[in-house]
């Protein structure tokens, strides 16, 4: 097991929302030439006769833009963990051609993984399951989507549309809410290095990882306590008192309105975020009574390059074997 942090976590990882209002140094706006650019290598996909998700990085050319590219990743690993891009224009792109240009700049982000048994390298993130039912993914209804890690190293979420109203998106610090809970509440910080059992984890059955981890000099994090409960649920391993008593305190800590940022993803805006440094969230809302007009966002998972290296304890979630392969971490 990792030893316990016992010491603040500084450092650009640290944020909290209410440091940052008014600064967007987060924002990143797509300049004309590199939209140019992005528009050339989608030509020259189509050109070789190639459709996502069969084409590879060499397929799909940023020269120009490659450096900038290596800077956000190296931000996502080591600076506050989370950035956004705006300008991409989803409004003249059909959807296979948003498919590919997605894809395309993932491929030089790092490297898409699958995000369901099927193989699938895009999510679709709509308004589309029952929420009635405890299994339903929360992504797929337009409920309240808690904080929460995905299994990736890196998510990405590109805005196609905007709900009629609601959908904010919103993100924590890992890092700000490890500092508060060591401040104020030290005693229970043993807890959340204890491994718990995890559902949707991209395994069969549900299986253990601890929600804090530091290695290597990194804090790492992975959190959802709805699928905390259902995998203890489906384990048949109830959480004691003091487990309850401890996910009661996350919560609390990372709904503390001076710890979020929150943002509108606009349609062309790209948000990414890294998972074991940044939870993210968004609030409910309300589609448009056309189904044509429903809100839409498209998922990516990355494993990166630069990614940090994990403790044994907490091991690496990159999305499911593509079919026919073996599970690795």
């Amino acid at each position: 097991m990792s030893l316990i942090l016992k010491q603040p976590i500084t450092g650009p990882a640290a944020w909290r929302g209410a440091d940052l209002a008014g600064d967007t140094t987060w924002l990143h706006p797509l300049s004309r030439e590199s939209v140019a650019e992005i528009d050339a290598a989608l030509a020259h996909v189509k050109a070789q006769g190639l459709r996502f998700p069969h084409f590879g990085k060499e397929d799909f050319p940023l020269k120009a833009l490659e450096p900038e590219l290596q800077r956000w990743a190296d931000e996502l690993e080591n600076g506050r963990g989370f950035l956004a891009l705006r300008g991409l224009p989803v409004e003249r792109y059909t959807d296979d051609d948003i498919n590919t240009v997605y894809y395309g700049l993932g491929l030089h982000l790092g490297q898409p993984v699958c995000q369901n048994p099927r193989g699938e390298r895009i999510g679709t993130v709509m308004n589309v399951g029952d929420a009635s039912d405890k299994n339903t993914r929360v992504y797929e209804t337009n409920l309240y989507l808690p904080y929460h890690s995905d299994p990736s190293d890196v998510v990405g979420l590109l805005c196609v549309r905007k709900a009629k109203a609601g959908g904010l998106s919103s993100l924590v610090s890992v890092a700000a809410i490890y500092n508060e809970i060591l401040e104020k509440h030290p005693e229970y910080l043993g807890l959340y290095y204890r491994p718990l059992y995890f559902a949707h984890l991209c395994e069969p059955l549900p299986s253990l990882s601890p929600i804090f981890s530091h290695h290597q000099g990194k804090l790492s994090c992975r959190y959802l306590r709805q699928y905390i409960e259902l995998g203890h649920e489906i384990r048949q391993q109830p959480l004691s008192r003091v487990e309850i008593e401890a996910l009661d305190l996350f919560d609390t800590v990372m709904h503390q309105p001076s710890i979020r940022l929150d943002m509108m993803l606009e349609p062309g805006d790209l948000q990414f975020a890294n998972n074991y440094a940044v939870l993210h969230s968004r609030n409910d809302f309300q589609d448009d009574a056309d189904p044509a007009r429903h809100r839409k966002m498209l998922r990516l998972w990355l494993k990166m390059p630069n990614a940090r290296a994990l403790a044994p304890e907490f091991p690496g979630r990159n999305g499911f074997p593509a079919p026919g392969e073996p599970a690795s971490a």
